[in-house]
């Protein structure tokens, strides 16, 4: 147990300062090429912080655990919307571009509504349990190359280039190195986070779902969590929203996609609930920034996002 606290602390000092890291030599790579902060974000940043996520899933499908691999996913897309966007408008409020609002928003929801009528086939078609095959595996990564389609072309076209900043461009093999150094520490500190909570949690017999719907979840959301938030605080919010919405479409449609094409997966302990409050999340997240923000998250709103989320973990928790 002592040891399993440890590595947690040693996980969470390696997140943050790859976050930090990541954040810096990525953006001075974007600036140099001529790309936006909010295609980094929504490519290379959000696929390195998604690294463990993509780890776990796929190896907990190798290893017939669905529980913990579709648990993963779920929870860590609630926490990214919650918990990401609150914390890091709590900070300093959120302003969401109106691109994202017609485009790539859309597409979070989109994921999350593919994945709530996959997870309905139980009464859909009268199936025992509900189950994601390999069908639904490659049309999800079908999906996820319609996504890629779409970004690269954005970038190409100049359609969500940003006004250049000012700041001092660090020299490429510094912005290369801060980049890789920055990814390992966050993909070998998140590794670290998780088998080290999973270790605590399993010791105090808590189910594989709900691990994966927690402890795992939220671990493997530390690098989001921790690059959003730092970008925000450096003024990037590209990274910030970016970063968030590039994982949140990652995570169904890539690491979803690969997990159950390399085994059909039962959602196991991953409830209706679970998958609703996903869709639900995913609605007002857009809501909240066109409808009532006016294109701005603001701390109040960011606030609430938090709360949804701690009401979660509790009746979660409460039920396991």
């Amino acid at each position: 147990m002592l040891l399993n606290i440890v590595f947690l602390v040693v996980g969470l000092a390696l997140i943050l300062w790859g976050a930090s890291a990541l954040t810096d030599g990525a953006s001075s790579i974007a600036r140099r090429m001529g790309v936006s902060d909010l295609i980094v974000g929504l490519t290379v940043v959000s696929f390195g912080t998604s690294a463990p996520e993509l780890t776990i899933s796929v190896m907990s499908a190798i290893d017939g655990n669905a529980g913990l691999a579709v648990g993963n996913i779920v929870g860590s897309n609630i926490f990214n919307i919650c918990m990401i966007i609150g914390v890091t408008a709590l900070i300093k409020p959120v302003h969401v571009e109106r691109s994202l609002m017609a485009n790539e928003i859309p597409l979070v929801m989109l994921s999350s509504l593919v994945l709530l009528v996959m997870g309905c086939g139980v009464w859909l078609d009268g199936d025992a349990e509900a189950v994601l095959t390999r069908v639904d595996g490659l049309i999800l990564l079908l999906f996820f190359a319609v996504f890629m389609r779409y970004v690269f072309a954005s970038a190409k076209s100049g359609a969500d280039a940003e006004e250049a900043t000012e700041e001092k461009i660090m020299p490429v093999w510094r912005a290369v190195l801060m980049t890789l150094l920055g990814l390992a520490a966050l993909i070998w500190g998140g590794d670290r986070f998780v088998d080290s909570a999973s270790g605590i949690a399993s010791s105090l017999g808590i189910s594989d779902a709900v691990i994966g719907l927690t402890i795992v979840a939220a671990g493997t959301s530390l690098p989001e969590l921790a690059t959003s938030v730092t970008a925000a605080m450096k003024g990037r919010t590209g990274i910030a929203v970016g970063n968030v919405i590039g994982s949140n479409i990652f995570n169904i449609f890539m690491v979803l996609g690969a997990s159950a094409t390399v085994r059909s997966l039962p959602f196991a302990g991953i409830g209706m609930p679970d998958l609703l409050l996903l869709a639900a999340v995913s609605v007002l997240f857009w809501l909240v920034a066109r409808v009532w923000g006016h294109h701005t998250i603001n701390r109040a709103e960011g606030g609430i996002l938090v709360a949804i989320y701690v009401a979660y973990m509790w009746f979660t928790v409460a039920g396991a």
